[in-house]
């Protein structure tokens, strides 16, 4: 094991068998202590790793995993036939779905349905029944589905009104479409498995003994369904370690409920607690005032997250008369930490306030790298190849067939309907070159569109992808697989995070910059105006705050104008230094919300 282990994260590590719960503040080493441990299963425990299973939230993470666990076995000189399952919910529902798709009657060329797809079904049901728009638009059906879904509902428990009741026939039509186009969406991975297991002991017990060791990451922020997955799961052994910090649980609005967190003691009785404190990432200034944030919120699991670093720098708060002066004080404020080599993480609550600031940025020159943006498998170009590889592995996926009949002509269309299915055993790098050929796609891109050079490279990109893969289904499911955390998430090289870099605080959890600047820290903005009325929605913005602090190593800038966001006032007054475009006579009024 890492011979720099502290010693909370080695008793973490050493643990025997039973119930773990990891409590991993920010910035503790929690991915190195949950790494340690998988690789301490196998290298001390000899544990078989094909009894392990390690389950983490977004690719790139598991992607991590996998390199540190790999690097610390070879330090050891410990050789392994199999490697663990290390990897998404979704992905490890996808496989138990590959297996158990006959009990959903689903084939195992089954397509995995992204929002687009589901929104475009849903659309065809109202339709279908002349229900217009007005009375359930396609979007909120959609969100009301995936609540089902992720919360486990049943008609009884759903249904409270005349309009729930429409939703609920509804859905029961969204899922015999589903079925009927050999199709599963994004929320069936998991909630599929887990009536599977609840409805058959038998294909559970048989899981349950394939993994004897589960371990989990980011704990605070799984749903119900995923709770439940890893519930019946571990039922038998009891071997589940699960690492998180519910300070930083800021994904309700994806139906995460961090009190699954918080009453793990209660579901896993005999549980071990291991408190991860220390801090590497951040100055103690910046520790102390976030802590002291944090502080005020009634639902949490408390911790004294404390550092041996220096105390840095005080947090600079500072009042601008509008957005746009804001975003030039942070613009040419950030320019002179990157003059110094350091890199800048500007963060915000929602993805409009970017608007000001790129303007700001193009204005003076300077580049900046934006996230959050529109992602690759999002494109145009890829969406249009990916239907007609989809198409070609399972001819039922009606929604894959119909984009490809609006986006072609006839000619062209029709020998895409007729000779693709039989290429689905061939290389998914010739289907997509019979593709472009036989649509003449390069041209349409050139005739169409000005950016035709970019689109070509992004389907040059995907051709690349693909050629290390030898067969259709695995080159669908994994770029099916690739979440949204995924494909907004930035690269944690050095060289991609160089510069400044514009996200939301949702997409810079998990991230750690020299100098942190946080736009529209204003009462409406952070806390959002939509979280007034509800304590535990103001909770999960408190918890927003905690987290865009947090991500600062050296520097901590707060912004904002208008009313100053009620979470500044929780900062201990010796810990700020206050400036602003205004008079500073009455300093108070922009540190205090009354």
């Amino acid at each position: 094991m890492p011979d720099d282990l502290n010693p909370k994260q080695k008793e973490a590590v050493e643990y025997g068998q039973g119930p773990l719960l990891i409590v991993a503040g920010a910035g503790s080493g929690k991915t190195k202590t949950l790494t340690s441990r998988l690789a301490y299963l196998i290298a001390k425990k000899n544990i078989d790793p094909k009894k392990i299973l390690a389950i983490t939230f977004t690719n790139k993470a598991a992607d991590e995993m996998k390199e540190r666990v790999r690097k610390t076995l070879e330090s050891q000189k410990i050789k392994i036939s199999h490697d663990p399952f290390v990897g998404t919910f979704h992905s490890f529902g996808a496989g138990i779905l590959r297996k158990e798709s006959r009990a959903f009657g689903r084939s195992v060329s089954y397509s995995i349905f992204d929002n687009d797809d589901s929104l475009s079904l849903i659309k065809k049901i109202l339709k279908n029944f002349n229900i217009g728009t007005g009375t359930h638009a396609p979007a909120a059906l959609m969100k009301e589905f995936s609540r089902i879904k992720d919360e486990l509902l049943n008609a009884e428990n759903f249904m409270d009104s005349k309009k729930s009741e429409s939703v609920w026939y509804l859905f029961g039509e969204y899922e015999k479409s589903l079925e009927k186009n050999n199709a599963f969406d994004f929320d069936d991975l998991i909630e599929k498995p887990v009536r599977l297991f609840q409805k058959n002991p038998d294909i559970l017990l048989r899981y349950q003994k394939q993994y004897e060791y589960i371990l989990v990451d980011e704990y605070q922020d799984i749903n119900t369904a995923q709770y439940w997955l890893i519930k019946l799961l571990a039922g038998s052994h009891r071997n589940l370690n699960v690492v998180g910090d519910d300070q930083q649980a800021i994904y309700g609005f994806r139906h995460a409920d961090f009190r699954n967190f918080l009453n793990f003691e209660k579901d896993w009785p005999k549980t071990k607690v291991v408190f991860l404190e220390q801090n590497y990432r951040s100055t103690k200034n910046i520790i102390e005032s976030s802590s002291e944030v944090i502080s005020h919120n009634l639902m949490q699991k408390p911790k004294t997250l404390w550092t041996g670093n220096d105390e840095g720098a005080l947090v600079r708060v500072t009042e601008h008369n509008d957005e746009f002066s804001e975003a030039d004080f942070i613009v040419q404020t950030a320019l002179l930490h990157i003059r110094q080599g350091q890199n800048v993480g500007i963060l915000y609550r929602t993805n409009a306030q970017s608007r000001p600031l790129e303007q700001l940025f193009l204005e003076y020159g300077i580049p900046y790298n934006l996230f959050g943006a529109l992602t690759f498998y999002e494109r145009k170009e890829i969406k249009d190849v990916v239907a007609a590889l989809r198409y070609a592995s399972n001819p039922k996926d009606s929604v894959s067939l119909e984009r490809l009949e609006k986006n072609f002509n006839k000619k062209p269309y029709l020998a895409l309907k007729e000779n693709l299915p039989a290429k689905a055993q061939g290389q998914p790098s010739k289907i997509i070159d019979y593709f472009i050929k036989e649509t003449g796609y390069v041209e349409l891109l050139k005739k169409n569109y000005p950016n035709y050079l970019e689109r070509m490279e992004n389907i040059q990109e995907l051709l690349s992808f693909s050629v290390q893969f030898n067969d259709l289904a695995s080159f669908l499911e994994k770029i099916s697989l690739a979440s949204p955390l995924d494909l907004t998430k930035p690269k944690r090289d050095k060289k991609n995070m160089s510069g400044a870099n514009l996200m939301t605080i949702h997409i810079a959890k998990g991230l750690e910059f020299d100098a942190v600047f946080l736009a529209g820290a204003n009462d409406g903005i952070l806390p959002h105006q939509r979280s007034f009325s509800s304590g535990d929605d103001i909770e999960e913005e408190r918890r927003l705050m905690y987290v865009a602090m947090t991500r600062a190593k050296k520097d901590l800038y707060l912004n904002f104008f208008g009313a100053p966001s009620r979470f500044l006032s929780e900062i201990p007054s010796g810990k700020i230094e206050f400036t602003g475009e205004r008079s500073l006579d009455d300093e108070d009024r922009y540190i205090e919300y009354n």
